[in-house]
């Protein structure tokens, strides 16, 4: 339980004269040099955590950067602050209107070179018992469902069209790669299956597609910001991570030096989830 994980720190912060383990992480960062000049890229979930952050470090590298997402107040203000050349209101559960955007940034900008598949939410429930039917299809349909059609969506524009260099990348999670009984983790093992087998189809239509598995992670969602304390004891790093290391593995996918990369699930965990004795909190 969590609660014992704290009582273990407190113990350990009392016994070793008050030196309680601390872990802040300083990233270093890809120097902005236009790798992604003329790019045209399109986030979903963009306008803060993970995808804002590959918003930003590929506003840095030259790209044109649409964000998408569902509160315009969120939206706006990333775009003012961080020269983000678009915004979408959307609802990735809303397939219907996957076709609008898309639309709009073809008509717009003439191209998507670049689809991250990052809107995701999870509703933490506590035990198998307490998924409810509703927070079930919630998570299915934004994690997977959304991003597996607007993918269809996407490619079906693009595979005909000539000189092809396209790119998806979907941001999952190393919940991926653990046996699981909540939706959240579920949706993130058909995610995992769904990069490797859009890779295999597309690959020779010069699509790649690839995708980025975090440990628990700086945002919104987790509720935690980028300058806490990232100490994680359950961890074999004994660290959770930043928003920005994500961001740095999404450009290196998304750029010219990965060009021999498709059907890969990066994990950004030291490995975390290789570690057969880690339990993670399901809470």
């Amino acid at each position: 339980m969590r609660i014992n994980a704290y009582l273990k720190r407190a113990i350990k912060y009392i016994l070793y004269d008050f030196k309680q383990d601390k872990v802040y992480v300083n990233v270093s960062n890809i120097v902005p040099s236009k790798l992604l000049m003329d790019k045209v890229v399109l986030i979903t979930g963009g306008s803060d955590g993970i995808g804002l952050s590959i918003a930003k470090k590929f506003v840095e590298q030259g790209a044109k950067v649409i964000i998408s997402g569902r509160n315009i107040e969120k939206l706006l203000k990333a775009c003012d602050k961080y020269d983000i050349s678009d915004y979408f209101i959307n609802d990735v559960q809303n397939i219907n209107k996957h076709d609008e955007m898309l639309d709009f940034v073809f008509a717009k900008y003439g191209k998507i070179d670049i689809l991250i598949n990052n809107a995701g939410i999870s509703l933490h429930e506590k035990d198998f018992f307490d998924v409810t039917e509703e927070e079930f299809d919630n998570q299915f349909n934004t994690n997977f469902k959304g991003a597996y059609f607007l993918s269809q969506n996407y490619i079906r524009r693009i595979i005909n069209k000539k000189n092809i260099d396209a790119s998806i990348i979907f941001i999952t999670s190393e919940r991926g790669n653990q046996c699981d009984y909540l939706p959240y983790g579920l949706t993130k093992v058909a995610i995992n299956n769904l990069i490797e087998g859009l890779s295999c189809r597309f690959i020779r239509n010069n699509i790649r597609v690839n995708g980025i598995a975090p440990g628990v992670t700086a945002s919104s969602m987790t509720k935690i910001r980028e300058t806490d304390d990232l100490f994680a004891e359950n961890y074999i790093s004994g660290r959770k991570y930043s928003a920005n290391e994500v961001s740095e593995i999404a450009l290196f996918l998304s750029s010219n030096f990965s060009k021999c990369l498709s059907g890969e699930i990066i994990h950004c965990n030291n490995g975390n989830h290789l570690n057969p004795w880690f339990k993670h909190s399901i809470k």
